[in-house]
C-alpha cells in the first residue's frame, strides 16, 4: 500500500487511534475535564446556579404564598340566601346617594350552636338574635368611619320576613333584635334600612368564637378598670386596676351587664364601642397590617369567623376593605349610639329620640361629617352634652332637608384614640 494512503478516519496507517489514555502536550484528558473554570467560565456557572437557586425560593414563595391565600379565602361563608331574599326586595331598598360611600352592617350573633359557642348558653335548636348591631359608616373620602350602635331593645318596624323553615313572619312593631331571629341577616338589612332610610351595602355576621380568636390573634386588649368585675352570667371575674384581656376575657367584658357598671344596656354598648376602639388601635399601633407574621393568624381568625354577602366573600375584597380604613385617622374611627330613650309603654325597651335620630341618619345618607364626644359623665339615656341640645346630641346646628349637611349638631360618643385607659 502506498504510503500516503490514509483510512477511513484520515489516519495514516502508522498514527495510532486516539484514546482516552492519549495525552496532549504532557496532560490528560480527565485533567483537562477536572480544571477549574477560569474567568467568563466561572463567573457563567455561578450565574447559572444563582438564578436557579433564585427560581426554587421563588416558586416556594408563591406557591405557600397561593396555599394560604386559599385556605383564608376558603374560611369565608358566604350567605347567599341574604343576598337573594334581599333582591326581592329591592323596589323597596333605599337608593345610594354617595356612590363611593360605604355602609356596612356588623352583626354579633348570640346563638349557642356551632363549635364551641355552647359553654354561653343552651342552644334553642340553632335560634339566634343579634347580640349586637352596628351600622359601619366609611366616609367617601376615605377620611373617617363611623360606628352606629343599634339597641337591640329598640322598637322597632319588622318586615315580614322569610324564616329558615319557608314560612313567613308578620310584619310587627317589637324589640329590634327579633329580626334576627325572624328571618336572619336578610330581615336584620330590611329592617336597619327602614329604620334609618340608608341603603347597607355588605353584612357580616361574627359568632362568639370569631371575636375571641381575633383578640387573641392581636395578643389581647389592655383595659383599666376602677372596680372589679364578677358576672356568672358573662363568665367573667376581674380584678380592679390595668390587665390586658384575651380573647375569652375580652368577651366576657363586651357581653357582661351584671356586676359590672350599672347593668344598663346602654353601659353595654359603651364598653363594646370604646373596645372595638381599642382593638382598632391595637391593630393600627402594633404594625399587624404591614408584618405577614402577625397579620396571618389575625386574617385566618377573621376570615372563620364571618359570614358575609357575596360582596366580600374574598380575600381581596376584605383586604381592600382593611386597606380603605389604613387610612384613616384614629381620632375619625368614631363611635355612637342612635338616639334614644326607654319606650314610653315599656320602660325595659328603647325609642327613638325625634328628630335627633333623624339628623343623625340624614348626615349618613348624605356622607355628611358626623362629630361625637364623650359626655361630661353623664350615663343618661338620650341625654344631651350641651344645655341647648337635642337629646342624644350636644349643641350644634341641624341639617334641614334636601340641604348638604355642615357642621354639627355633635353626638355623644367616642372614638379609637381614647382607648380604654383614658
Amino acid at each position: 500500500m502506498d504510503a500516503d494512503v490514509t483510512d477511513s478516519a484520515g489516519r495514516t496507517p502508522a498514527e495510532p487511534a486516539d484514546t482516552d489514555n492519549d495525552t496532549d502536550n504532557g496532560v490528560s484528558d480527565d485533567n483537562d475535564a477536572e480544571a477549574p473554570a477560569s474567568g467568563p467560565d466561572r463567573k457563567r456557572h455561578w450565574l447559572r446556579w444563582t438564578a436557579l437557586g433564585t427560581s426554587v425560593v421563588v416558586l416556594a414563595v408563591a406557591g405557600a404564598g397561593w396555599w394560604f391565600y386559599k385556605k383564608l379565602d376558603g374560611n369565608i361563608t358566604t350567605d347567599t340566601g341574604a343576598a337573594a331574599e334581599l333582591r326581592t326586595y329591592e323596589k323597596e331598598r333605599p337608593t345610594p346617594i354617595v356612590l363611593d360611600a360605604k355602609n356596612i352592617l356588623l352583626i354579633g350573633s348570640d346563638s349557642r350552636s356551632g363549635k364551641g359557642n355552647d359553654k354561653y348558653g343552651r342552644d334553642d335548636t340553632g335560634s339566634q338574635r343579634s347580640d349586637t348591631t352596628i351600622l359601619l359608616h366609611l366616609a367617601e373620602d376615605g377620611q373617617s368611619a363611623t360606628g352606629v350602635s343599634i339597641p337591640r331593645d329598640l322598637m322597632v318596624d319588622i318586615p315580614s320576613c322569610r324564616k329558615p323553615d319557608g314560612t313567613r313572619s308578620t310584619a310587627q312593631f317589637a324589640q329590634f333584635n327579633w329580626a334576627f331571629q325572624f328571618g336572619g341577616t336578610a330581615c336584620t338589612v330590611r329592617t336597619v334600612e327602614k329604620l334609618t332610610g340608608i341603603r347597607v351595602d355588605h353584612h357580616m355576621v361574627v359568632d362568639f368564637n370569631g371575636f375571641k380568636g381575633i383578640v387573641d390573634a392581636v395578643d389581647g386588649v389592655e383595659v383599666c378598670l376602677k372596680e372589679p368585675v364578677d358576672d356568672i352570667q358573662a363568665q367573667l371575674r376581674l380584678p380592679a386596676g390595668t390587665q390586658t384581656l384575651d380573647g375569652e376575657q375580652a368577651l366576657g367584658f363586651v357581653r357582661a351587664r351584671h356586676g359590672i357598671g350599672d347593668g344598663s344596656d346602654t353601659q353595654r354598648m359603651e364598653r363594646q364601642q370604646r373596645f372595638l376602639g381599642a382593638l382598632f388601635k391595637k391593630v393600627r399601633s402594633n404594625g399587624v397590617l404591614l408584618n405577614p407574621t402577625r397579620l396571618y393568624p389575625v386574617l385566618d381568625a377573621a376570615t372563620k369567623s364571618i359570614t358575609t354577602d357575596p360582596g366580600l366573600n374574598s380575600l381581596t375584597d376584605l383586604y381592600d376593605l382593611a386597606r380603605s380604613m389604613q387610612s384613616v385617622p384614629v381620632e375619625k374611627v368614631q363611635f355612637l349610639t342612635v338616639p334614644r330613650q326607654p319606650y314610653r309603654a315599656d320602660r325595659n325597651r328603647d325609642e327613638l329620640v325625634q328628630p335627633a335620630a333623624g339628623n343623625l341618619f340624614e348626615r349618613l345618607r348624605e356622607d355628611g361629617p358626623v362629630a361625637v364626644e364623650t359626655p361630661g359623665g353623664t350615663d343618661r339615656k338620650g341625654a344631651g352634652a350641651g344645655p341647648t341640645a337635642e337629646p342624644g346630641t350636644t349643641a350644634g346646628s341641624t341639617p334641614t332637608a334636601g340641604s348638604t349637611p355642615g357642621p354639627g349638631p355633635t353626638f355623644e360618643g367616642t372614638n379609637a384614640a381614647a382607648g380604654l385607659c383614658e
